[in-house]
């Protein structure tokens, strides 16, 4: 795929998440938080600000919006499913319901894998470069890969960890 093709797939992908965004934030758990009427926030802006998470959080998000992240994520069904302790036949079930809404323990584990894909892309400006990364023996993650330790939130947080001293170059 070219880099004009690959670029014009990720613009389309960035829309449909700033969509899902706009969507999410018109329930009314979400109008007592200050944004600009009819502006919106973007997607990267949703998934860096704590408390829209909790507010989405408690709401639960549709199946489109998870379908989404799933999409502009480097992760594959599987790996959803094992982040997620589903079944791959509950995952089934929650796509054909044309309005299934994520429990709240789901949505958070969605949005947890969400915001390290988000800063796994600003590190290694490529989700090509991350995802090599995330399955790569790493020695201060106690030679696990980083993508073993997504499946609870203290892995998470290592990884993260992990992610900040790359972006600040302390690799040792």
């Amino acid at each position: 795929m070219s880099k004009v093709s690959n670029l014009s797939n990720q613009n389309k992908l960035n829309a449909s998440l700033n969509k899902e965004v706009l969507l999410l934030m018109n329930l009314s758990e979400f109008r007592s938080h200050k944004t600009e009427p009819n502006k919106g926030i973007s997607y990267q802006e949703f998934i860096k600000n704590k408390m829209l998470l909790v507010y989405a959080i408690r709401a639960g998000i549709p199946y489109t919006f998870f379908e989404q992240i799933q999409a502009h994520t480097p992760f594959t069904e599987n790996d959803w499913i094992v982040f997620l302790d589903l079944s791959s036949k509950s995952l089934q079930r929650y796509k054909a319901e044309a309005s299934h809404t994520f429990k709240p323990s789901h949505t958070e584990k969605i949005f947890e894998v969400a915001e390290v894909s988000e800063y796994g892309l600003e590190t290694f400006g490529s989700m090509d470069k991350f995802k090599l990364w995330l399955q790569t023996p790493n020695y201060s993650l106690g030679k696990l890969t980083p993508m073993e330790l997504l499946k609870d939130s203290y892995g998470k947080e290592m990884v993260m960890a992990e992610l900040t001293r790359i972006n600040y170059g302390i690799l040792a």
